[in-house]
């Protein structure tokens, strides 16, 4: 809630003073919520991915972002089935099994060793490929740029995630924290 309102603050004074632009028509909030992302970015998650790249050597930061990736390829299968891509659902399935029994619980990528290609999913996807339409660009507080059908996929994203949903609460802050940071580094050369 927090987050939200400072968003709205930070967007009360963003209004253009041009003609609108009909191919942006939330540019005024996309430009404030950027900015406090901005701000965000600077303040707590560039630094926290910058400590920890110099703190995890580079193949511990590699079997985490293994673990996650290896999380992620159930609902990822998941959205491959939805939008009739059987085949894919199917290597998806099968690189989380091998990669949960062969890679050591997916820190060890061996679905990608062996040429099981890895894909990238989400129910925003799943949505155009059942013909609904983007929508407006539309920037979110501390997740970013997206469109209008993304940001309505988002809470069965939400539910199709492994580490949200995972219980104890706790255990699932942690990862969540772990995978947002080692998320960030990876993007640091960007």
């Amino acid at each position: 809630a927090l987050v939200l309102v400072l968003a709205l603050a930070l967007c009360a004074g963003c209004a253009t003073t041009g003609p609108r632009d009909p191919r942006d028509p939330l540019e005024g909030w996309n430009r404030g919520v950027l900015a406090f992302n901005d701000a965000a970015d600077d303040a707590v998650f560039k630094p926290a991915a910058r400590f920890y790249r110099f703190v995890t050597p580079r193949p511990l930061r590699d079997m985490v972002r293994n673990f996650f990736n290896n999380l992620d390829d159930l609902y990822i299968g998941a959205n491959n089935l939805l939008q009739g891509k059987p085949v894919d659902a199917v290597n998806d399935w099968l690189r989380f099994a091998f990669n949960s029994t062969l890679g050591f619980f997916g820190v060890i990528d061996v679905a990608s060793q062996a040429g099981m290609e890895k894909h990238n999913e989400d129910f925003g996807q799943t949505l155009a490929k059942w013909g609904v339409g983007d929508g407006p660009y539309l920037v979110l507080p501390l997740l970013g740029p997206s469109t209008t059908r993304d940001t309505a996929a988002l809470p069965v994203d939400y539910a199709g995630d492994l580490v949200s949903n995972h219980r104890p609460v706790a255990e699932s802050n942690a990862m969540f924290a772990v995978r947002t940071v080692q998320r960030r580094a990876d993007l640091l050369g960007a």
